[in-house]
């Protein structure tokens, strides 16, 4: 038996069960989306810093722009009156959506991973903006991630695709997924699909940074199945984080799994964007060199390489560019951090920012490299070249590879000539 199988039934359609994570900042891209709509499945693209990924791809002037309305808080750590422009905002989500939904090809579905956390100094109106934007745009769904928010429907519910459009959740608890659904009930919009993601997924997590080995996907999985079976709720779950071949695909499947959603087998392939270089990293990397730490600004624990540029950050706050994790009233801890270290450096000594870093700069410059548990394992899945640097594979033999592969093996792409 393989993953071919099965399939996912949503909204009266038919989908091979295979979700490709949303990964930012643009790690999960157009590209790398449209190769699982090709195939029958899902894609995300994930909105983090849309206006960054927008000026990156399409050649627009976003982030020049707001840096240059800005330019006299560029040294001043209030970030109070740095705000989006929220019609800007709107047309650079419409402007990358329409992007990628233009160029479709099969019969599977593009979604967009919304991360929740990204405040923006106006964190309610950002949001509705995004996601209005994005059904404005066409998207086939909308996943709701890094960060709860229990009034997410209730500022799209008048808009006029609340009911047509997918809208699904990731939590990572069952407690969570009761939460929520309260407030879905009270509005009669139940969400299309449930991820369930468990300890073992990259960036940034649902569990304590010391106590997330305790839990597992497989029993978080069971006891919202449980749930959805105890309240009469045929919503499809999806468990996400740590199934890295596709016997472990079919595994949960068998249990009742509607699909799954992986990610960490993705981030090396040619699509990902990723660059070359950091691919590499990742795929040399051994378990010790994947940690857990609390560097996010988000207040939410993160998994990624222990070598990650990111972590030896001093840099200026990059607020009037970019600025995504402004909270409300302009607050940011990686700028209390970096202000507090410039007051203390001495003269002629480096800048040296602790526990925090700049996560959208981090983010944009691919210099933050968010990881699942298993990317040490990557190097089973490719080619070591003769210079001594691995094969980048293709997203389709990857997709293919979780679809119809059995007894955990992993299919390796063919060999290709050094250029």
């Amino acid at each position: 038996m393989n993953v071919d199988n099965f399939r996912l039934q949503l909204g009266g359609k038919e989908y091979v069960p295979i979700i490709i994570g949303g990964m930012g900042v643009n790690i999960s891209t157009t590209e790398l989306a449209l190769v699982a709509e090709k195939l029958g499945g899902i894609g995300h693209i994930s909105d983090a810093e849309n206006g960054y990924v927008c000026d990156r791809i399409l050649k627009t002037s976003f982030v020049s722009q707001k840096r240059k309305k800005y330019a006299r808080f560029i040294n001043n750590p209030d970030k109070s009156e740095v705000l989006f422009d929220l019609e800007e905002v709107a047309k650079a989500q419409k402007l990358y959506i329409e992007h990628t939904v233009s160029k479709k090809t099969g019969n599977g579905a593009i979604f967009l991973n919304c991360m929740e956390k990204l405040t923006m100094n106006n964190a309610s109106e950002t949001l509705k903006v995004r996601l209005s934007a994005a059904m404005d745009a066409g998207i086939d769904g909308l996943t709701l991630a890094a960060g709860l928010n229990l009034r997410t429907l209730d500022l799209i519910q008048d808009h006029p695709r609340f009911r047509d459009v997918k809208i699904g959740l990731i939590i990572s608890s069952v407690r969570a997924l009761s939460i929520f659904l309260k407030r879905a009930v009270r509005l009669n919009r139940l969400p299309d699909y449930i991820i369930v993601e468990g300890p073992l997924a990259g960036g940034h997590l649902g569990f304590g940074p010391d106590d997330w080995h305790t839990f597992d996907l497989k029993t978080i999985f069971i006891e919202v199945l449980d749930f959805m079976k105890k309240e009469a709720l045929n919503i499809p779950v999806i468990p996400a984080g740590g199934i890295f071949t596709g016997t472990d695909a079919v595994d949960y499947l068998r249990m009742g799994a509607g699909a799954v959603q992986v990610a960490t087998r993705f981030t090396i392939t040619k699509e990902s964007g990723l660059p070359n270089e950091v691919k590499q990293h990742y795929l040399n990397a051994r378990e010790e060199d994947i940690v857990i730490n609390m560097a996010s600004t988000t207040g939410y624990p993160m998994r990624m390489l222990i070598n990650s540029p990111t972590l030896r950050y001093a840099i200026k706050p990059n607020c009037e560019g970019l600025g995504y994790l402004l909270e409300n009233g302009g607050k940011c801890s990686y700028i209390d951090a970096y202000y507090s270290a410039l007051a203390e450096r001495k003269p002629g000594e480096p800048i040296v920012v602790k526990e925090k870093t700049c996560l959208c700069t981090g983010m944009a410059n691919y210099d933050c490299w968010t990881c699942g548990h298993t990317t040490y394992r990557l190097k089973e899945t490719t080619n070591r070249l003769d210079n001594g640097k691995w094969q980048i594979p293709k997203a389709e033999d990857i997709f293919l590879d979780y679809q119809f592969s059995r007894d955990h093996a992993i299919r390796l792409p063919e060999p290709e000539p050094l250029a």
